[in-house]
């Protein structure tokens, strides 16, 4: 089976910090690119060690945006 999990991805310095919004296992890297691919990494090891979990996940994805506020 595949699911779906967002991502949220933050620069801190010179890294990259993405967070696995659903599972809440995070990674990093040093480009986007390279965080996104260890934090996939990271997610299937994380479900590997812990099987139980995935009888838990939504079987749809979130729908996500983002907006803006000026002079908050």
């Amino acid at each position: 089976m595949k699911y779906k999990f967002t991502t949220i991805i933050n620069k801190e310095g010179k890294w990259y910090n993405a967070k696995c919004a659903e599972l809440g296992v995070v990674s990093q890297g040093k480009t986007i690119e390279e965080a996104q691919k260890n934090l996939i990494e990271a997610t299937e090891l994380y479900l590997e060690n812990e099987p139980e979990i995935k009888k838990h996940l939504p079987k749809t994805s979130s729908i996500i945006t983002t907006f803006e506020l000026a002079n908050a």
